[in-house]
């Protein structure tokens, strides 16, 4: 299939870079360095024999963890892409690194009636893992959609990127049907609303499900917008499995009176209506940036889809505006608010230990939402008429992802390269497979293991940044563009155009 070129919009990089061309050559070889040791601890994580790359690795490339998830297994995908496009391995080597990827892939034990994966393998073998290796616990073999669409995601890139395996990516690809997930008529504040669900078991699990169609689905269903899940919707809405309302079913915020008054803040907007749908356009205001929330107010839900799906050049009034504000406020956060002197915040390895959830908790739509600090800080600006606000917060130890700031290049680019070398400068927060997961930056303790989906998200943005939108260009199609691009054009966010946002340019403070 033929394969559409999009280019993101040249003048954004200019603007957006805040520094001379010499300035980016530099930061640009500095990136390409940043890319080959991020592919190496892929290439340590990945099993030679079946070619499945494990969900996490030690900092010094030796000890891989013994489970993966379709996530990973599509980042790794994604990621030799671009490690061809920019060189760091052959077409060959490429080729044979995806290809028996797939090979494996398509052995897996999955669920036959929707082609969706399981959420955990062991690397080694394919084989369900059912006992968490970690600790022993049971683990009741499940169906993510949100994971799915990850690796749908990547066989998308592969189809695009390498045509010699579009027809094993296609195989798989094609018996994975999103509109499996979807409910037309979810639950949620706003009434019966067309959704996706969270994922299914084929077995009934301990906890709520609901049983239907021979499975027992999730509670819960993916209500709102700005989260990861919506790659999910797009390539159901994409390939003609889930209607286009979709896209407008999800909420923006939540509605603007009391009932809702444990949300972060009172919201600001306007109801409009797409599709016959009736959309509250609501926004939050954060140290004078105005953007439409995530759930946790974390880059990762913001930003991930837009490795894939040129948002901001589809939605200028929309996701254009949302994305540069979203950073915009990360990078005040980190820089001014908190004071942490280095910014870019979303969940990662735990420097003390585990994993744990990190983001701009006033960013987020849930009150008791991603904090920024060790200390779990907590920001509340009360909701206007039905909640006063909480004390000012004293921010403790911050804690950056570098994987955030990397997610950032399309809208911050000189923040972004002056940001990470602060980070490699001043701790040790570098290692032989490129930066490591998270850092303590109050302590200096560093998370020192990779992650494979974060160090995947890492060279998703840099190939993107380096290489021309090749994860882009290789992920859309022409059937793809006229389905989606239409749904966020259409849009306005309650966001306005040209706000100043002098966090992009310039750099980082000292």
């Amino acid at each position: 299939m033929r394969r559409l070129l999009v280019p993101l919009l040249a003048v954004t990089l200019v603007l957006t870079a805040g520094g001379t061309a010499g300035a980016a050559d530099s930061g640009d070889r500095t990136l390409r360095t940043y890319a080959k040791d991020t592919w190496r601890s892929m290439v340590a994580m990945t099993d030679p024999g079946t070619g499945l790359v494990a969900d996490n690795i030690s900092g010094d490339l030796r000890t891989p963890s013994t489970y993966t998830s379709p996530t990973n297994i599509g980042g790794y995908m994604w990621s030799a892409v671009v490690a061809r496009e920019l060189g760091i391995i052959s077409r060959n080597e490429a080729r044979d690194r995806v290809s028996k990827t797939l090979d494996t892939l398509a052995t897996l034990e999955h669920h036959d009636e929707s082609g969706m994966f399981y959420n955990w393998y062991d690397p080694r073998d394919g084989s369900v893992v059912t006992v968490w290796p970690d600790d022993g616990n049971p683990v009741y073999p499940f169906m993510s959609s949100v994971d799915n669409g990850w690796l749908a995601a990547a066989l998308r890139v592969v189809g695009g990127a390498l045509p010699e395996l579009r027809g094993k990516a296609d195989r798989v690809l094609s018996k994975m049907d999103f509109g499996f997930y979807f409910n037309p008529e979810a639950a949620t504040p706003i009434g019966p609303r067309g959704l996706i669900r969270g994922g299914f078991w084929d077995a009934a699990p301990p906890g709520c499900s609901v049983p239907q169609n021979g499975v027992w689905f999730t509670c819960n269903h993916y209500d709102i917008t700005v989260t990861e899940p919506r790659i999910a919707t797009y390539l159901g809405i994409g390939s003609g499995q889930i209607p286009p309302t979709a896209y407008f079913d999800t909420m923006r915020t939540l509605p603007d009176n009391c009932d809702y008054a444990w949300q972060e803040m009172r919201p600001r907007g306007f109801t409009t209506t797409h599709l016959g749908r009736e959309v509250y356009e609501g926004s939050y205001r954060y140290r004078g940036i105005t953007f439409v929330p995530s759930w946790g107010g974390d880059m990762f839900e913001a930003l991930m889809p837009d490795l894939f799906v040129p948002e901001a050049q589809w939605g200028p009034r929309s996701w254009g505006r949302n994305h540069p504000a979203t950073v915009a406020a990360q990078i005040e956060h980190g820089l001014h608010d908190a004071g942490y002197g280095y910014w870019g915040f979303s969940p990662a390895s735990n420097p003390a230990g585990g994993y744990a959830v990190y983001g701009v908790d006033a960013m987020g739509m849930d009150t008791d939402g991603y904090p920024s600090d060790a200390q779990a800080t907590k920001y509340d600006a009360g909701f206007e008429g039905c909640r006063p606000a909480g004390p000012d917060p004293e921010y403790g130890d911050g804690v950056v992802t570098p994987h955030a700031a990397f997610l950032a290049l399309p809208y911050a680019q000189r923040p972004v390269v002056d940001n990470l070398a602060k980070l490699r400068r001043d701790f040790d927060a570098y290692g032989p497979g490129g930066f490591y997961d998270a850092v303590n930056v109050g302590t200096g303790q560093v998370a020192k293991r990779h992650l494979s989906l974060d160090q995947a998200m890492i060279m998703g943005a840099l190939g993107n940044h380096l290489a021309r939108d090749v994860v882009k260009r290789a992920f859309v199609t022409p059937q793809f563009e006229r389905r989606i691009r239409p749904l966020l054009a259409a849009e306005t966010f309650n966001v306005p155009a040209g706000q100043r946002l002098p966090q992009l340019t310039g750099k980082a403070a000292s």
